[in-house]
Parts: structure tokens; sequence; C-alpha cells
């Protein structure tokens, strides 16, 4: 998955002037606070040469887990069209420009954002959405929130973990009284995030929300530790992004996990594909996670059918919705 041209041009054109050795000491810096889940009271995108490497490293593959999280939503909601967006924590943009290229209803979306650094460069980045109008607001979304209106969809993508604990129910009640069809969170792909992404989807199902992915139904998550539920996109490294974080391969594969609630009951698949196909000459065989609350592994081959050519057809992560 790439960054759309409009997006990628623009990118390009905020990192003109930044010296490589300069951008490649940054990224490395932000790599770590991020791997480590830094919380030290310091904001990871604290100033400008911290966003733009955020930019040259982190934005390629934020977007694609994003872009993947909505694309299995629409995939569920056929008929949601939204026109506003909220997005908390909004970063450069990243949930926004992913909704702009998955919804072209979408006319207005505003972002909240604690960092100045970032919103500079993210309202840099939002000129070049037009028609759709796109406005950043300052708060700390571990904070007091100021009077926001409510929106089709609110997303919250990539925060939880800058978050301390005791602030995550708080956020994701003030979210979804936010929300006025589909909220959406995305969390990194690892043990910790699918704990935090459990955390939110008890309190929604709690709350009366409808899961609308990735989660079949409502009931308890049936993996149990060290296995954890999460997805994976590949994603295509421009030649800047491999520059600056010095590696050679041409793409990258991001791990993330997430929940989506909706206030409207829809149409649920009757199981998802919780890890990669593992496929061989007349033979697929995928782990599913069912409406019935449980995970197991299903072996289709030839004499399936219909079945067995539609198993061969499918990804990690996609709803499977027939025999």
């Amino acid at each position: 998955m790439e960054l759309p041209a409009v997006l990628r041009q623009a990118v390009d054109k905020a990192l003109e002037g930044v010296p490589l050795a300069t951008l490649r000491q940054a990224a490395d810096v932000l790599s770590r606070r991020y791997r480590a889940e830094t919380r030290d009271g310091r904001l990871h995108l604290s100033d400008d040469l911290a966003a733009k490497a955020y930019l040259a490293t982190r934005l390629p593959a934020t977007y694609a887990a994003v872009r993947a999280c909505l694309d299995a939503v629409a995939g569920m909601r056929e008929g949601f069209a939204p026109r506003s967006l909220l997005d908390v924590g909004a970063g450069p943009g990243t949930a926004f420009w992913a909704a702009r290229d998955c919804w072209d209803s979408l006319e207005d979306a505003v972002l909240v954002e604690a960092s100045p650094a970032i919103r500079a460069v993210g309202a840099d980045l939002a000129r070049h959405a037009e028609p759709i109008t796109a406005r950043y607001l300052a708060a700390d979304v571990g904070q007091k929130f100021p009077d926001l209106r409510s929106a089709d969809l609110v997303t919250l993508a990539y925060v939880l973990d800058e978050l301390s604990p005791e602030k995550i129910e708080p956020l994701v009640d003030r979210l979804w009284t936010l929300t006025t069809d589909t909220l959406v969170i995305v969390e990194p792909g690892t043990p910790a995030g699918w704990q935090r992404i459990l955390r939110v989807r008890a309190r929604l199902v709690e709350a009366g929300a409808h899961l609308v992915a990735p989660c079949p139904r409502s009931h308890a998550c049936p993996l149990i530790a060290p296995d954890w539920c999460h997805f994976s996109r590949r994603v295509a490294r421009s030649r800047l992004h491999r520059l600056a974080k010095g590696g050679e391969v041409p793409w990258e594969d991001e791990k993330f996990i997430y929940i989506a609630a909706s206030r409207h009951a829809g149409e649920s698949a009757p199981a998802r594909v919780l890890a990669p196909p593992q496929a061989s000459s007349g033979m697929v065989r995928l782990k599913l996670c069912d409406a019935e609350g449980s995970v197991g592994e299903r072996l289709l081959t030839r004499r399936d059918g219909a079945a067995f050519k539609a198993a061969r057809k499918l990804d990690w992560g996609d709803a499977v919705w027939g025999e």
C-alpha cells in the first residue's frame, strides 16, 4: 500500500531541505520512543524535526494500517457514507487522509492534536485535501477536552499507547458520546496493544455499542496469551524512507490491532481470518475467529469446491462470508 499521490507530493515538499543525517537521527530517537512506549510527560512529536521524521518514517505505515481498518468498516457497512470526521490525537492527519481516500462522501473534518509542531505540519498537508474542510484544534487527549461537535466517524489511531492506563476508559467514554455512527480505534499490533483494545472493546460493549470489525460478535475474545489478535499490511518504502531508516528492503510490514463499533446494528460476518492463510497445491488452511466466539483452524481442499476457491483469495484480516 502507498500514500495517495496528492499526500505523497505534499509530504515530499514538506521534507525538502532537511539534511538526511539530521532526519535519520531524529527518526532513530522517535522509533526508540515508540518501541519503548515511553511516557515521560513529553510529546513524541514535540518539535518540527520529530514531526518531519514521523512524515518520512511512520506516516506511510500508520496510514496503511488505518486505511485497512476503514476498509474493513466499509466492507461491513456498505451504506455507511460519513460526511463528518472527528480525529482525536490526529498527528499529521493520518486518519483524515485515510478516511478521505475511503469515502468520497466526507465533507468536513476536525483534527484534535496537542503538539504545535505536528499541528503545523498537518495543517500544511490538509491544504492539499480540498474541497474537504479540515481544521485543527489544540487539545491534549489525556486532559479535559474542549467542547466538540459530534461526528459521523470518530477515530483514535496510535494514541492509547501514549496514555497512562487509568486514562483509557474515560477517553473511550468521551469519544463514544461524540460518535453519531461509528468509532474506530487503532493500536500497534503488539500484545500490549491488543490488551488495550480488549479494554476498549469491553467498555464499548458495556455501553451498548454494536461491534463492526474485526470481531464477528461481541462474545468475549477467545484468544489466550501468548497468542494475541493483530493484523498486518505491507507498506511500500520510498527512497527517502529507506535512507532515513537505514534499510535496503523496499517494503515493511506494519502490524496493528483495532476495534470498530457503531450505534447501528448491521450484518456480521460469520468469521474473520486471524493469521496469514497457509496454502499449497490443492489445500488452504485458515485460522478463523467465528461468530460463536471461538478460534480454530479450518482446512479446505479442492473437494470443497466453491468454498476452496473463495478461501484461496482470502488474506489475513479478511471477513469470511460463506461456505
